[in-house]
């Protein structure tokens, strides 16, 4: 018999509403089965919908299960910000003062406040290091791009698989009409420096069609990989702001940091709908 749960949907990375990436949140998770979560998420249609759940984990303060419409992620970015924002507005207790201890699929996850924002830890990259030939070959045809237009083409992937190649500017990212058809396969960001002296220092994009989001509006996870390949690289200084959303409408803003040897992906998130679902 289905029951009401609390349900949130807030705006991620962004402190304008409509200008982030949405997130629902079913807070009270717990007796869902796998086909409940993802048949609720599907019918969200949002690129990620999660559901907070007991930790089984005896350092964590929840647990959380992370969807798309096409399936399930060991981890994600914005659902990490957003979870973490729904469970402590809800009156989720934590168990260490001014840190929040997330469990997911890939083990455990820090969650700080940063005054008004929120920040986690990036996860360890699970794979690192230059692309093959093939993969390059399969990545110039998606982007509809020359060669010598594609600088790198590096693995950077802590959990959802991602592939990242960074390009000549900001500019030349936001001029891409990608093939998606022939990106099947590959979860693919995209990473380009602005002039110095602005707003934000990069602009990112991220293409996911296999998952059923041709562009994801902004995404942390991808976003933590490009921070620790850029920053180990020199290609990044230890504190920057990347810009993601513009193509789609949004105004993503996420802020990177290092600091005492590790780096944090922060973001404001915004809450839009407060409520009960019948699950």
């Amino acid at each position: 018999m289905s029951e009401l749960r609390r349900f949130v949907q807030v705006d991620v990375f962004t402190a304008q509403p409509l200008r982030g990436n949405a997130l629902a949140v079913v807070i009270d998770g717990a007796g869902l089965s796998d086909a409940e979560m993802a048949d609720f998420a599907r019918w969200t249609n949002l690129s990620e919908t999660t559901f907070l759940l007991p930790p089984t984990h005896e350092a964590a303060d929840y647990r959380v299960r992370i969807f798309t419409p096409g399936g399930e992620l060991p981890f994600a970015g914005h659902p990490t910000l957003g979870s973490a924002h729904a469970f402590l507005a809800s009156g989720g207790d934590v168990k260490k003062p001014g840190t929040v201890v997330q469990q997911c699929a890939i083990g455990l996850v820090r969650i700080k406040r940063e005054g008004a924002r929120l920040a986690f830890a990036a996860p360890p990259l699970q794979r690192s290091g230059p692309a093959d030939a093939a993969t390059r070959e399969q990545v110039l045809r998606s982007l509809r791009i020359a060669a010598d237009e594609l600088l790198d083409l590096e693995w950077v992937d802590n959990g959802p698989q991602w592939l990242a190649a960074r390009l000549k500017s900001a500019e030349a990212v936001m001029a891409l009409k990608p093939d998606f058809i022939a990106m099947k396969g590959l979860k693919l960001g995209v990473v380009g420096a602005y002039p110095a002296g602005g707003e934000c220092d990069f602009e990112v994009r991220a293409f996911v069609p296999d998952l059923g989001i041709p562009e994801d509006p902004v995404t942390g996870s991808l976003n933590a990989g490009l921070a620790l390949w850029l920053q180990s690289a020199g290609l990044a200084g230890d504190g920057y702001v990347a810009s993601q959303g513009t193509m789609l409408g949004r105004a993503g803003r996420v802020h990177v940091k290092r600091e005492d040897g590790e780096t944090w992906i922060g973001g404001d998130v915004t809450p839009l709908i407060h409520g009960q679902v019948r699950l």
